[in-house]
């Protein structure tokens, strides 16, 4: 990881920073602190949850310390079986319900219970 400077005085080059302040800022000014050791815990509460179970879209929905970790990768393979056997399954599903619901049924098809032509139709 090398480090970055931004121009100082332009909060545009500095994107990321100000986002992490402003999420911080929106946390923090929820509660009143009457001593310094109860806004430090505070920060110190949201810095480990920021870094540590807070979901960041700009990594593809992983933490910060999954990534640094390098357990990235890893999650998200595993997110994306998960997203297959789902599919699979809903698709097992509907075509189980398509084949047990037959369309000459009149219970299951509640247009085939008025004769056509007539205007009392229950639906």
């Amino acid at each position: 990881m090398t480090h970055t400077r931004g121009k100082p005085y332009h909060p545009m080059t500095q994107g990321k920073i100000e986002r992490y302040h402003r999420s911080m800022k929106n946390q923090i000014l929820l509660e009143n602190y009457y001593l310094p050791g109860q806004l430090e815990a505070r920060l110190a509460e949201f810095v480990d949850y920021y870094n540590s179970r807070r979901y960041h879209e700009s990594l593809n929905n992983l933490t910060p310390a999954d990534v640094y970790c390098g357990r990235g990768q890893t999650i998200l393979i595993r997110r994306q079986n998960i997203k297959l056997k789902t599919i699979e399954l809903r698709r097992r599903l509907h075509h189980l319900t398509a084949a047990l619901t037959d369309e000459s049924d009149p219970l299951l098809n509640p247009l085939l219970t008025c004769p056509k032509g007539s205007d009392d139709r229950t639906i």
